[in-house]
């Protein structure tokens, strides 16, 4: 780890929580792209179109955070089997009604935070500037895309007051 002037046993607890990250984005992706695909209803073209954008970038993060982990010299975690268990977030049906997806995206943004934190707070101990730097452009990211979906929300929710 000398390249990096990082110790050693800090930098496995970052890479152990990145993983944790990594599992999250995965199953997230994945969840982006099952709404892509199964979005109906009057709300279509522009949940579709944003869902696709969303998918696109946590895509990108995905990439971001394994080579995060690999430039602490630790493997990150590539199984589909392995995600799913280490993950903080849930597969989602095929079959949720607009409003819902985003109150689950909501849900799920929240998770992301935590966990994102979690890896700041490690990242922090072991003055680890690199995995900070990019958590936290990933946190306000995705405290943004939440301020937008909770806006369009409250506007779906008003025009349907039961959901």
């Amino acid at each position: 780890m000398s390249y990096l002037n990082l110790d050693k046993k800090k930098t496995a607890t970052i890479a152990k929580e990145l993983n944790v990250l990594l599992a999250d984005y995965h199953l997230y992706y994945q969840k982006l792209r099952n709404f892509h695909w199964n979005i109906v209803g009057s709300n279509f073209f522009e949940l579709h179109v944003k869902f696709e954008e969303m998918y696109d970038d946590a895509k990108l993060k995905v990439d971001e955070i394994a080579e995060r982990i690999l430039t602490l010299r630790y493997q990150p975690t590539s199984n589909l089997s392995d995600y799913i268990k280490m993950s903080n977030l849930e597969e989602s049906s095929e079959n949720t009604k607009d409003v819902e997806m985003i109150k689950i995206l909501l849900d799920d943004h929240g998770k992301l935070l935590k966990q994102m934190r979690k890896v700041v707070d490690k990242a922090s101990s072991a003055d680890d500037e690199g995995t900070i730097d990019m958590v936290g452009g990933f946190i306000g990211h995705i405290e943004k895309i939440s301020w937008m979906l909770d806006a369009w929300l409250m506007k779906a929710t008003d025009n349907h007051p039961e959901a």
